[in-house]
Formats: C-alpha cells, sequence, structure tokens
C-alpha cells in the first residue's frame, strides 16, 4: 500500500516521502471511520424516527440498541484495521494482538446490541402505550434476567476461545471451583435458587398483598429479585426477605382471596331470650338480600352459646368484595342493620354485668 500511495501522489506531481505518505493514509483512515460513524449516527436517527411511528415495539427497540454498539464496532474495526493496513511493521505477536483485539472488539459488540435490545424491548413491552396487552410480568422478567445471563456466558466463552484459551479446560475448572464457591457461598446460591422457583411457581408476583403465619412478613411485593424481595409493609416500611427465606415458610396471597368473611357474635340479654330465634331469622334475610354477600358462600346466623352475661348470636358470610377499604365499609353497613334489627324486635345488645343475690338475714 505504501508503494502505491507514493505512486498515485507522483501522479499528481507531488513530492511523496515516506513519512508524507504515512500521514496522508492516517488521515485518509480516521476521516473514513468518522464519516462511517457519522453517516450511521444519521441513518439510524432517520429510520428511529419512522419506527416511533409504528405500532410494533420491536423496531424502534432494535434501532435504540444498535446505535452505540455499531458505532463501537466502527471504530474498533476499523482502527485495527489501519494498524495493519498502513504498512507498519510491528511483529508477528503485536500483530496477531491487532487481530485479537479486534475480534473481541465484535464479540463485545455484538454482546452489547444484545443485553441493549433485550433491555430496551422489555421497556417497550412495559410502557403506557403497550398496557393493553396483557402481560406476565414476573415471568418476563424472569426470561430477560436468563436471557441476559445467557450472552453474558456465552460471549465470555466466545471470548476465551478467540485468546486460545480451551473452553473445555475453562468448563473443567469452573466445575471444581463450583464445589469450593457452593461451599463458601451456599447462602448465596440458596437464595438465587430460591428467587428461581419464586419465578417458577408464582406463589405470588409483584404487585400483590402478602403475609406469612410463620414470620412477621406482610405487606405489598414491590420488586422480586434474584437474592432479595422488597416488600412494603402497611406501615410504608421496606422489608428486605432473603428469597431462601420463602422455601421454609408459608405465606397467604391476600390479593387472590375471592371473599372476606364476615365472622362475629352478635350478644343480646338473656331477658330477650325469646326474641333471638326471630331476630336471627330476621338478619339471615338481610344479609342473604343485601347483594354484598355472597349467596354461594355459607351463610350462617344460629344462637351459638350462653355466656356469661349475653345469649351470643353466631354470625359469618363472606362478602364479595375483596378491597380493605371497601370490606370495612360494607361490615360497618351490615353491622348497623343488625344493631337496628334488635333494636327493632324490642331486644338490646347486652354488655357485660353482673347480677348479685343477697341472702335475708334470718329472724331471730
Amino acid at each position: 500500500m505504501k508503494e502505491k500511495l507514493m505512486e498515485w501522489m507522483s501522479v499528481l506531481g507531488m513530492e511523496a516521502s515516506a513519512g508524507v505518505a504515512f500521514v496522508v493514509m492516517l488521515f485518509v483512515t480516521v476521516f473514513v471511520i468518522l464519516l462511517s460513524g457519522v453517516l450511521l449516527n444519521f441513518g439510524i436517527k432517520k429510520l428511529l424516527g419512522v419506527a416511533q411511528k409504528t405500532r410494533t415495539l420491536w423496531d424502534d427497540a432494535l434501532l435504540r440498541s444498535v446505535k452505540a454498539p455499531l458505532t463501537l464496532l466502527v471504530w474498533s474495526v476499523g482502527l485495527t484495521y489501519a494498524v495493519e493496513l498502513l504498512w507498519l511493521d510491528l511483529g508477528e505477536e503485536v500483530d496477531a494482538l491487532v487481530a485479537n483485539v479486534r475480534d473481541l472488539m465484535v464479540i463485545v459488540s455484538v454482546a452489547w446490541f444484545a443485553i441493549r435490545f433485550l433491555r430496551h424491548a422489555e421497556e417497550n413491552i412495559f410502557a403506557e402505550k403497550h398496557s393493553k396487552v396483557p402481560i406476565d410480568v414476573v415471568g418476563l422478567r424472569a426470561l430477560n434476567k436468563i436471557l441476559k445471563a445467557s450472552v453474558v456466558i456465552t460471549a465470555g466463552l466466545v471470548a476465551l476461545n478467540t485468546m486460545g484459551y480451551s473452553i473445555a479446560g475453562v468448563l473443567a475448572f469452573g466445575g471444581i471451583g463450583g464445589i469450593a464457591v457452593g461451599f463458601a457461598a451456599r447462602d448465596l446460591l440458596a437464595n438465587f435458587f430460591g428467587g428461581l422457583m419464586l419465578y417458577l411457581d408464582r406463589p405470588f408476583t409483584e404487585g400483590e398483598n402478602i403475609r406469612s403465619p410463620d414470620r412477621t412478613i406482610e405487606g405489598e411485593v414491590e420488586h422480586i429479585g434474584w437474592r432479595l424481595t422488597r416488600v412494603r409493609t402497611f406501615e410504608r416500611r421496606l422489608l428486605y426477605v432473603p428469597n431462601a427465606t420463602f422455601a421454609s415458610i408459608a405465606v397467604e396471597n391476600m390479593t387472590r382471596m375471592t371473599h372476606r368473611r364476615i365472622r362475629e357474635i352478635i350478644g343480646v340479654r338473656y331477658d330477650d331470650v325469646a326474641k333471638v330465634p326471630k331476630i336471627a331469622q330476621e338478619i339471615e334475610d338481610m344479609l342473604t338480600g343485601s347483594g354484598k354477600i355472597d349467596n354461594d358462600q355459607s351463610v350462617v346466623v344460629r344462637l351459638s352459646s350462653f355466656s356469661d352475661s349475653s345469649v351470643d348470636i353466631f354470625v359469618n358470610v363472606y362478602t364479595r368484595t375483596t378491597g380493605w377499604s371497601e370490606f370495612h365499609k360494607v361490615k360497618q353497613e351490615l353491622m348497623m342493620q343488625i344493631h337496628d334489627i334488635v333494636e327493632n324486635n324490642g331486644a338490646e345488645i347486652a354488655f357485660p354485668t353482673t347480677t348479685v343475690h343477697i341472702e335475708s338475714p334470718p329472724k331471730t
């Protein structure tokens, strides 16, 4: 190339020396790299503007992901080829190193593009304009993390193979080293596999309310990670729970309940015991006709016991609503109607009382 360049410069009537030819070739190489980068950025920007007007979420994710990795690829490939073309006699070892660097940069660019594409695709799926599409949030994020990890591991193995290392040896070493790491990081691995089980079994997802009768865990799940799960308690405190914990405790998913239960004891005075059957029947008729109670579930309104200060009527029903605030609103309304039924029958709600019988002293 040196001789060709000097020949062309002689044709143009330019006195060329080796130094001048080198400077000209270096300028041309840098100019071509810069021009290629500008043209690529301009083209991607134009295509991105068109892609954002479409309803497809993959095209703009692809274009947003390719810009930076492609710029890196152009510069790395351009500069390494420039070193080889600019008649630089650097020796075989350096030439091999330059070739390896170029191959590594290609691998890095491809892996970087793949990771960026997965991230932008996930963002587009969760974007507001696509919110009407039913999405399995936890499953999608788990799949995204697995794909990213696969890209990184594959890129690392290909890079090692490019540098001349045996992949079989690396995998064998990883198997032996994995035993040592397993003993040293048992808790970390337990949390990792605990998170994997949460993604696969899905006892709860982000945004759901959970409670554990075995531990003081109660609140809304904010994020399920590979090591920790963040739970926002009802006191609005943030609770970090290691994923391995969920493998050994029972968890109630309150968001997935179908009904909420009203279970109350209504006590009336012993003086009104004869009125109890009618009161119980009227309460049952009121509950079944309210429309806020699911009559397909058990509806029980019966005399249950004779307590110390009252005759107790047991009420057990299930509301149609599962919302916490709405449930208490419905419960208050029904309890006030029960109170009105008791009063309308001439009875009274009992309260703790004690009757003292004083024996008359014997006559002398």
